[in-house]
């Protein structure tokens, strides 16, 4: 009985113990916990409207930011423009100065060979030779303002591209070609085609237009509208004028109207075509005439595109030189 005594009283001691401990553990918490009112962490009196006005104004920024950017973009791009066009001229100008250095070479090359032929002529000649020749007396010409005008059939070879339809010389060109009919009062007959060898009136593709007054009328009132492809190069024309037209029997004159001849083309390879096809015959004449007309288009726009009409007078000149014909190099479109 006693042993059981004593182990209630050890039980019950510590469960005394162990509350007495927790109870204290619990007020020594709250003594050591500061006591004080709730601390708002962020404080603010921007509504949401306000937040709106703010992000557009921000946006605004941002747009006027790029417009900004933009615009330095496009001068750039302007200036990239111009340097690039500013090359393009270069490049045109050297290529103009080539082709008048080779143009150069060119004609000091002719000039010489034909000094070389002449004096071959003069020294081959017999004393018999130079007495008749001494004593002959010079044929008559039959030519007006330098211009023989002793053919019995005309043929037009006209320039068609935009530098001579869309100018006054156009008009210019109307007046030449009425002009020129007039000297011939009547012929056999007539024909008109561009540089590129295309005739006016496919009804007469290969045959001669009769020369009657409508004729010549139907021919100026076409021409004032009449604007095929043309790349500037007589050498078509002429070459199917002559192939398709000569005859033995028949006296041919060829006119060739124009303003220009782009660089590229060899002024000595067209020479050389012509002299192929327009050969000489047993006299020394060749088989057809050919003139020309030059018209001052081009000097009317910048000067780096005017060394075409040199080529051109430089072509022409020689051209109806070595077969017949008289060049002609207008100074306006009076």
């Amino acid at each position: 009985m006693r042993r059981n005594k004593r182990e209630t009283d050890s039980f019950s001691v510590s469960f005394l113990d162990v509350a007495a401990c927790g109870f204290g553990a619990m007020i020594i918490l709250l003594m050591i916990t500061k006591s004080s009112a709730p601390v708002t962490i962020e404080f603010t009196d921007i509504t949401p409207e306000g937040a709106i006005n703010e992000l557009q104004e921000q946006l605004f920024a941002i747009r006027g930011e790029t417009t900004i950017l933009n615009r330095d973009l496009n001068a750039k791009h302007e200036q990239l423009s111009a340097m690039t066009e500013r090359i393009a001229r270069l490049r045109r100008d050297l290529d103009d100065a080539q082709g008048r250095f080779q143009t150069s070479n060119q004609l000091s090359s002719e000039i010489t060979d034909e000094v070389g032929r002449l004096s071959i002529a003069q020294q081959t000649m017999t004393e018999e030779m130079q007495r008749l020749l001494a004593s002959s007396t010079a044929p008559v010409n039959n030519a007006i303002g330098g211009v023989p005008v002793d053919s019995e059939y005309i043929i037009f070879v006209i320039d068609t591209s935009g530098s001579m339809f869309n100018n006054p010389s156009w008009a210019k060109m109307l007046g030449v070609i009425d002009d020129t009919l007039n000297v011939y009062p009547e012929v056999k007959g007539i024909q008109v085609m561009n540089d590129m060898g295309d005739y006016m009136f496919d009804s007469y593709r290969g045959d001669w237009i009769p020369d009657t007054p409508g004729r010549r009328g139907q021919i100026m009132s076409t021409l004032r509208n009449w604007n095929p492809y043309s790349n500037s190069s007589p050498v078509e024309g002429v070459t199917r004028a002559i192939n398709t037209f000569y005859s033995p029997d028949k006296k041919i004159s060829i006119y060739v109207l124009g303003d220009d001849f782009q660089p590229g083309g060899s002024i000595r390879e067209v020479l050389r075509t012509i002299d192929r096809i327009n050969v000489e015959d047993e006299n020394g004449d060749r088989l057809v005439r050919i003139h020309g007309i030059g018209f001052p288009t081009i000097f009317a726009g910048p000067a780096r595109f005017q060394q075409s009409v040199y080529r051109y007078s430089t072509l022409m000149r020689e051209m109806t030189q070595r077969n017949g014909g008289t060049f002609v190099g207008l100074n306006d479109y009076q």
